[in-house]
């Protein structure tokens, strides 16, 4: 029995339980968008290829199984690419799948010819070119076991779409479960454990997907267990996350440091952020494995867990006072401190995306679910994440926190959300600046030098509403709490544009 390639790739997805594919529609994807329909496969059709990326890479993080992008060959492919460097940096686990040039008429200046494998490598965990019609099946189900085994990731897989209308044998490979690593170096571990034990102020220190609930979980039992404190660092600030206070102090008291899967890089200052007499110990992450050796050993870190745990909530008391006044711009905290009600939800998901005022939102609000721009500092997916967020857990509330430059970069899903009723809340801080680069400018340069970072004071509820979104404009605080109640019961996206002034992000001082 023959199938076209396409079939065999729409149908292995199927199989993995794929129950969304994010795609942008282009000639050289065209059969799988038809297989889907035979496969009963869900396309979310967007406005941009980055867009279905950065959704799969939501997806991935909200779920553990990885999110599936599906693009054209070509430009389409480059639109893409850079997309995969969040999902990289975030140790998010997705699949790109971009259609491709004949491999027939490679060489001969086919219609949208690229070496795309070689660009998509620097920013994926593997990236590779399809090379028979007979191997489609195999290499769709290995890019997806990929993505989530070790330390999850983007894979990419481009498929010449002249193996998708070719013949290809219908059988399908055999599916195979994910299943974790497992550090067979037992005397490495017993080795970490003493190190652990011996220390006063021991730390562990892992990477973004521990910050997530899944990977969050066991971390939190070996931290139970042993009193030893892991932090989670999964933002571009590092030692200065303001989501995190005074970890600066923290670190620079630590005696033992164990990098479970978290590189010596720039967010830890690349080891200055430590002590000289501060031992390092670099070791893959294996929290249930720790966790089972630690519960046959006596601990005595509780009290440090403590005096960790309680550097790391602080916030400047002086915050409670900031207010505005009532007929001005709101500061960016209060802005972001009335969206905490809607947080408060069982369940909840936070998308925080953007420089400064981003950086407000995430030192401000706590959410059950939480996803932010991640370590590759990068900006302008949050409509993407919520979107994603809400087909993910679409009873959640799912509340994005971004600022003005943000949303200029994929307000046309506002458009995507509207087609498919995911209902989601956008608050937009409005400063109309780049404010991030102008508070780098002004520091460095001097504020008659900063140029360059000015944006209009737009209507981005006016812009949302023409997507058909709910819209809603706070000029003033007294306005903000009834707008975010009509935002969260509008039945539809909603997008709340609230006019901030343009302040400095947080920045907490060691001590």
């Amino acid at each position: 029995m023959k199938s076209r390639g396409a079939d065999v790739v729409a149908q292995v997805l199927a199989r993995a339980g794929t129950r969304y594919v994010f795609a942008l529609s282009g000639n050289h994807v065209m059969p799988v968008f038809d297989a889907a329909l035979d496969a009963k496969l869900e396309i979310v059709h967007v406005r941009h290829e980055a867009a279905a990326v950065h959704m799969a890479d939501a997806w991935g993080r909200l779920t553990g199984e990885p999110g599936i992008a599906l693009v054209t060959g070509g430009p389409g492919h480059a639109n893409a690419v850079g997309a995969l460097y969040t999902a990289l940096a975030a140790e998010s686990p997705l699949v790109l799948l971009s259609g491709h040039a004949p491999l027939a008429e490679l060489g001969k200046g086919a219609f949208q010819e690229m070496r795309q494998a070689e660009m998509a490598a620097p920013v994926a965990k593997a990236s590779w070119t399809v090379r028979s019609a007979g191997t489609l099946g195999g290499d769709i189900a290995l890019a997806m076991r990929m993505a989530q085994t070790g330390c999850p990731g983007p894979v990419h897989v481009s498929l010449p779409v002249d193996l998708l209308e070719a013949e290809a044998d219908a059988e399908l490979p055999p599916l195979q479960a994910h299943e974790e690593r497992v550090n067979a170096r037992t005397a490495a571990s017993d080795a970490l454990l003493d190190a652990l034990a011996r220390a006063s102020r021991p730390l562990v220190l892992a990477g973004p997907r521990h910050a997530r609930v899944l990977g969050a979980q066991f971390a939190s039992r070996f931290e139970q267990a042993t009193g030893i404190p892991v932090i989670a660092m999964e933002s571009p600030r590092g030692v200065n996350d303001p989501a995190l206070g005074r970890l600066a102090a923290v670190l620079a008291r630590a005696d033992t440091i164990v990098l479970a899967g978290k590189r010596l890089d720039f967010m830890l200052k690349f080891g200055a952020a430590f002590s000289r007499e501060c031992q390092i110990m670099e070791m893959e992450a294996d929290f249930p494995r720790w966790t089972e050796a630690a519960a046959q050993r006596k601990w005595t870190h509780h009290a440090w867990r403590e005096e960790v745990r309680a550097a790391l909530a602080w916030r400047p008391p002086e915050w409670a006072q900031i207010g505005s006044d009532n007929d001005g711009p709101l500061h960016p905290l209060e802005a972001a401190r009335g969206a905490q009600p809607l947080l408060d939800a069982s369940d909840a998901v936070l998308v925080a995306d953007g420089g400064e005022f981003g950086q407000w939102a995430q030192a401000t609000l706590a959410a059950p679910h939480r996803i932010i721009n991640g370590p590759a500092g990068s900006i302008g997916a949050a409509l993407p994440f919520a979107a994603a967020a809400k087909l993910a857990r679409p009873s959640s509330n799912v509340v994005a926190m971004l600022g003005d430059g943000t949303f200029g970069f994929h307000a046309a899903e506002i458009d995507t959300a509207a087609r498919y009723a995911l209902a989601y809340v956008a608050v937009v801080g409005n400063d109309a600046c780049w404010n991030a680069e102008r508070q780098i400018q002004v520091g460095t340069y001097g504020a008659a030098r900063a140029r360059g970072c000015e944006l209009l004071p737009t209507r981005y509820d006016r812009v949302a509403a023409g997507f058909g979104a709910h819209g809603e404009h706070v000029a003033s605080a007294s306005e903000l709490a009834p707008a975010l109640e009509r935002a969260a019961h509008a039945g539809r996206v909603a997008c709340v544009n609230v006019a901030i002034a343009s302040v400095p992000a947080p920045v907490y001082r060691a001590g």
